[in-house]
């Protein structure tokens, strides 16, 4: 039986033109390997999964192939990797000083990456700092963290820092599309958009979802078994209970709601995301605005055909009931009624055309 290898080690980029959303900082390294512009100091720094180590690792092949130096193994006794969360003592520190000293057998670098680097103790920080200062000149040291605050000013002085940015949904997804045509699985573009979503901006996080959601829907990815893995309510599920509330069918809007609530949802949660569905059909209202929706292209459509439905004030409306309901929940000794009433109070909205019923303050 073949190992299973995890998408995010199995389509790890290799070079800089692969890494995906962080363009402002691997054309920057290209321009300074090209330009021999490289500081020896590095400071990576940014959200987790966005690409730090993978881009360290790539730059430190690259400075060595830049020479003409050849290597089989890819310049891999070239490279350091030292995790500081386990290895954060002064002991260790000394210990990959004692290493810099030596020349590298093969190319003209040895690249040190430390990674998390934010947990070493300030006894390491300071056995660093001299030869961090002035390293040899066959050394550069490339430093990662989540957490830059934390690093004392006297080394982030001696490093030329760069900021990687939170992976935009889009991006994601359409790495997450490429990889699915490459493994031939289905999938539907909401549901890879919806795993985009819930990444928050980190890639890693996307394709341990994705791989999870590809082994448990049998390589047929969907928005529905997207939204039932990851435990969150589907945008049809608001879409109707909108379109009950918009015909005024106050027992059918209550019952779908305790349907939700039977699922195990969390009724604060519920009546958060309602609110933020009510905002998106502003959105939806206008041509300028609609850019504004973070859903996939499908569903805008069905939030564009749901909005026509009503006017600018029932869903101005619709907003603040929810806001309401929202604020009030945590101090309600009857949580659920505060959202049985927001619910009958937006089902009251279009109860009479043309007389737009606010709620009561």
């Amino acid at each position: 039986m073949e190992n299973f290898i995890v998408s995010a080690r199995k389509y790890r980029p290799q070079q800089f033109d692969t890494v995906v959303g962080q363009s402002h900082i691997t054309d920057t390294l290209e321009h300074a390997i090209g330009e021999n512009q490289l500081a020896q100091a590095l400071l990576f720094c940014g959200p987790r999964g966005v690409g730090k180590t993978t881009c360290a690792r790539i730059l430190a092949r690259k400075i060595n192939e830049k020479d003409g130096s050849v290597s089989e193994d890819g310049f891999a006794y070239n490279i350091y990797e030292l995790d500081a969360a386990s290895n954060n003592s002064v002991d260790d520190i000394r210990e990959l000083i004692d290493q810099v000293r030596f020349a590298p057998q093969v190319g003209k670098y040895k690249v040190y990456i430390i990674d998390e680097v934010h947990m070493l103790s300030s006894a390491a920080f300071n056995a660093f700092l001299k030869t961090l200062e002035e390293p040899p000149a066959h050394a550069i040291f490339i430093l990662a963290t989540t957490e830059k605050h934390k690093i004392i000013p006297t080394i982030l002085s001696r490093c030329q820092i760069y900021d990687f940015k939170r992976i935009t949904i889009e991006d994601i997804q359409g790495h997450l599309r490429n990889i699915a045509q490459k493994e031939n699985i289905q999938y539907e573009d909401d549901a890879l958009y919806l795993i985009a979503q819930k990444a928050d901006g980190a890639l890693r996080d996307a394709l341990s979802i994705f791989d999870r959601l590809s082994t448990f829907s049998q390589k047929n990815i969907t928005l529905a078994k997207a939204a039932e893995v990851l435990n969150i309510l589907d945008y049809d599920q608001y879409l109707n209970i909108v379109d009950l509330a918009k015909e005024n069918k106050i027992p059918e809007t209550l019952f779908a709601f305790n349907e939700i609530v039977k699922k195990g949802f969390d009724p604060h949660i519920f009546i958060a995301g309602l609110g933020n569905h009510f905002r998106d059909l502003m959105m939806a209202q206008n041509a300028r605005t609609i850019e504004l929706i973070e859903v996939g292209e499908r569903t805008k459509v069905k939030f564009v055909e749901q909005s026509q439905k009503w006017n600018a004030q029932q869903l101005i409306d619709a907003v603040e009931i929810c806001n309401h309901a929202d604020i009030n929940y945590k101090n309600s000794k009857n949580p659920r009624l505060t959202v049985e009433i927001a619910l009958m109070q937006l089902s009251s909205l279009t109860a009479n055309l043309g007389d737009t019923k606010k709620k009561s303050s």
